[in-house]
């Protein structure tokens, strides 16, 4: 069973990250920078590794400031840069998912921990 641990910044809301012309989906100039972001620190660690594993994972969420916040917001943006990054295949892996607020950071962080789960 493997784990890994990073830290990530902070992503931008769900609300801030797709963005919608007409009928159509896309992604905000926002939401294309944080995938860029996390695709470097996901590279320099080396880890795209394009798991296909079963996958458990952890957020501690250092918001950065003291605004009210709903944690689930966060939750997409996050799976989808992971997956575009190359460290697993798909968000549908993730079995289990915890998001914990953690204390106020300027700038605001992610506190990652991803474990491959066994016999999944």
């Amino acid at each position: 069973m493997n784990k890994y641990q990073f830290v990530l910044p902070y992503p931008p809301s769900v609300n801030t990250y797709w963005r919608r012309r007409g009928s159509q989906y896309y992604i905000s100039d926002k939401g294309q920078k944080y995938r860029k972001d996390v695709q470097q620190i996901i590279h320099q660690l080396k880890l795209d590794i394009f798991t296909k594993s079963r996958l458990r994972i952890k957020v501690i969420a250092d918001v950065p400031d003291s605004r009210r916040r709903d944690l689930d917001n966060i939750l997409k943006g996050l799976l989808d840069s992971l997956i575009h990054a190359g460290f697993a295949e798909d968000d549908e892996q993730f079995d289990d998912i915890r998001v914990i607020r953690g204390v106020k950071v300027p700038g605001g962080r992610l506190g990652i921990k991803i474990t491959e789960l066994e016999n999944a």
